[in-house]
């Protein structure tokens, strides 16, 4: 035991504890050598839940999962070098998600940096404007002062991290060896009474009574909408129903926002809206005077669109935090207040109806709906529109779905119209990326059961390494692979008409039987062709605790005519109704 050692143990142990004590429950450890005090101090900790994960881009995702499903911050451990570098995709996510991760890394002492001393790389501001703040801390000292030092940066760190917009926060730890901490006695096995922790207090932003007015005035008896993008928030889809129904508008409503299967069936909200929005004819007709927007921006492209040339129409967006989501640029009025506190003031306010404006909606909507089943019974092979519409059937009561980007999110959009199940949808829609998708949806699994991931054969390959956080810590997650072998996404963009060079850069077919990478992490394996047998997979893997994976088998050319003809069919409807 050295000084060195007793000022190490103590100026980090009162840190990590400082951490539990603001509200981190969980921590994600990637191992290292330098970071072996940090690692063992939170090991040692009698109430931590540890995961650790020897890929650093996986386990960043993991964390990210783990903190997007529970909805508190997650603390993620790295060694030095470019260990570090591995997490930056989670990072940018986590920002761009607004998700709290607490991200520590472990570096050299000052003394070895820039002088060529192995495994050490500049970590100083590494993610840059991707975190919410950065610190490189001190060396540790067992003074009261520094002790109070790091206490401070511990609530600190969790409280930036939640503070709204939420986000990540990144803190640097120099450490010099010896790297061993002093865990007999434990320096959590008693409270130290002298040592006072820091209680957060959080306030939210309210809407002063004269600009509310404001809002209900302009709002008052015009034709508007709600739409309704990703929104993290817990229990608040009644009160979306609650206000829709007061001012006779229609919600539009994105998967992940929740309203589409919050466990109760409501015509208030519009499910059908991209395939609807395609058609100019419905587009005119339906035209809002005004707009509220929640969230972020929904998936739907052809509603981004429409939202662009609705540069005349007065559009609210609400927008805690003033992190200014609006992509089309197209806000009039940015409202920095909490979601839950203003459709509260707006559910009671007194306001009159526009004539007729729900009911268009809704019998549009009822319309494509029936559209949209009615060629669903009339198809006999397993397309990926299929796929989505058979999983919303037989998704079990309180389920939670992770879906993939690109192709499985929309066809989400598309085919997963509204349920009376609740469904808690999840993804990774703040980047977009395909990377780390696997790992994200098994540190979601560790909170939401039982937990289903849908994800294209690109996605999954993407991240195969995360599969073995499944085999290690027997989680519990039913993997629905959509194998078109290749980039399905690409055949809906304009790229697809190049066709000298479409399949070399874009389709990459990577020819990847994937029943090897079940038998490599223990998973059960199912492959399916058909509607029938896709149904049975589904159904096995319900009665079954632990990984399944069932590989899904369709034709990326077929799917996008199946998609083209559906979206055909309701533009058929709607010339029709139009008459």
């Amino acid at each position: 035991m050295t000084n060195h050692q007793e000022a190490m143990t103590a100026y980090l142990s009162a840190f990590v504890e400082e951490l539990v004590q603001a509200g981190v429950k969980d921590a994600v450890v990637s191992p290292g050598s330098r970071s072996t005090p940090l690692a063992l101090l939170f090991a040692e900790h009698p109430t931590l839940k540890i995961h650790v994960d020897v890929d650093e881009r996986s386990a960043g995702f993991f964390a990210l999962g783990m903190a997007k499903a529970s909805k508190r911050p997650v603390v993620l451990l790295a060694t030095s070098g470019t260990a570090v570098a591995n997490y930056f995709p989670a990072v940018a996510e986590a920002n761009l998600s607004q998700i709290p991760l607490v991200v520590l890394t472990s570096d050299r002492p000052h003394e070895l940096r820039n002088v060529g001393a192995p495994q050490a790389m500049d970590q100083i501001h590494l993610f840059g404007t991707h975190v919410k703040s950065f610190t490189d801390m001190a060396l540790p000292e067992d003074s009261e002062e520094m002790i109070r030092y790091a206490k401070w940066h511990g609530s600190r760190s969790v409280d930036i991290a939640l503070k709204t917009p939420r986000g990540p926060v990144h803190v640097n730890f120099p450490l010099r060896e010896p790297l061993i901490p002093i865990l007999d006695p434990s320096p959590f096995a008693a409270t130290d009474k002298k040592r006072h922790h820091v209680h957060i207090y959080y306030t939210h932003e309210v809407l002063e009574e004269e600009a509310l007015s404001k809002m209900v005035q302009a709002c008052n008896g015009k034709k508007g909408l709600f739409i309704v993008g990703p929104l993290n928030k817990k229990e608040i889809e009644t009160k979306f129903i609650e206000t829709a129904r007061n001012f006779g508008w229609p919600i539009l409503a994105d998967p992940l926002s929740g309203l589409r299967s919050y466990g109760e069936l409501d015509e208030l909200v519009v499910d059908n809206y991209d395939a609807l929005l395609k058609n100019d004819v419905f587009k005119k007709e339906m035209e809002p005077e005004i707009v509220i927007r929640f969230g972020g921006m929904p998936v739907s492209k052809p509603l981004k669109i429409w939202l662009e040339s609705l540069s005349h129409v007065r559009t609210f967006v609400v927008d805690p935090g003033a992190a200014w989501r609006d992509p089309v640029k197209g806000v009039t009025d940015m409202i920095h207040c909490d979601e839950r506190f203003l459709l509260e003031a707006l559910k009671d306010a007194q306001v009159e109806q526009p004539e007729h404006w729900l009911n268009c909606w809704q019998s549009h909507n009822q319309a494509a709906r029936r559209v949209l089943e009615g060629h669903m019974t009339s198809i006999d092979r397993l397309e990926e529109g299929q796929v989505v519409y058979e999983l919303r059937k037989q998704l079990p009561e309180e389920a939670g779905l992770f879906i993939g980007n690109s192709m499985p999110i929309r066809d989400v959009d598309t085919y997963f119209m509204q349920t009376d199940k609740k469904i808690k949808m999840l993804a990774n829609r703040g980047a977009n990326g395909i990377d780390g998708v696997v790992s994200a949806a098994l540190g979601a699994s560790t909170v939401l059961q039982p937990m289903y991931l849908l994800i294209g054969d690109l996605s999954f390959y993407h991240d195969m390494n995360g599969l073995l956080m499944a085999k290690k810590y027997k989680l519990n997650l039913t993997i629905v692979v959509v194998n078109n072998n290749g980039g399905g996404i690409f055949s809906f963009l304009p790229q697809s008409k190049e066709s000298k060079y479409f399949e070399t850069l874009f389709g990459t077919a990577t020819d990847l039987d994937f029943r090897y990478a079940a038998a490599l992490y223990d998973a059960n394996y199912e492959e399916v062709f058909a509607v029938e047998a896709f149904r049975d997979a589904l159904d096995k893997a319900a009665y079954h605790k632990g990984l399944d994976i069932i590989e899904v088998h369709t034709n990326r050319h077929e799917n996008k005519a199946g998609h083209d003809l559906l979206w055909q069919k309701i533009a058929d409807q709607i010339e029709r109704d139009s008459k």
